[in-house]
C-alpha cells in the first residue's frame, strides 16, 4: 500500500503537535515550493534524501500503439530523481 498525502498530514500533525489543518497547510506549501522550483527548471536537492533534476528530452520518433502510425514526439522536460547514498543505505538495511 502506498503512503498517501493524508497519511503524511496525519504523521506531521502527530509528531509536531500540529492540528490537521496546520499540518496540511505545511505539506501543501512544501509541495508548492517543490513544484514551482522544478517548473522553473531548477534542480532540487534535499540532503540525505536525494536530488530532483529537470532534464530536456529531444524530439523523437514514436508510434501510436492503437493505429501503428508513425509520429514525432515533441521535445519535453521530465523530472528525474536520484536518491542520496544515505537513503539508498537505509532502503537496503545498511545503517
Amino acid at each position: 500500500m502506498a503512503l498517501t498525502k493524508t497519511d503524511i498530514v496525519e504523521q506531521i500533525a502527530e509528531k509536531n503537535d500540529f492540528s490537521p489543518t496546520e499540518a496540511k497547510d505545511v505539506l501543501e506549501e512544501l509541495i508548492e515550493i517543490i513544484k514551482s522550483t522544478l517548473a522553473s527548471g531548477e534542480d532540487l536537492m534535499i540532503s540525505g534524501f536525494g536530488k530532483f533534476q529537470v532534464n530536456e528530452k529531444q524530439p523523437r520518433k514514436g508510434r501510436n500503439p492503437a493505429t501503428g502510425n508513425s509520429m514525432v514526439l515533441a521535445k519535453r522536460r521530465v523530472v528525474t530523481f536520484k536518491c542520496a547514498g544515505k537513503l539508498k543505505d537505509r532502503i537496503n538495511g545498511e545503517n
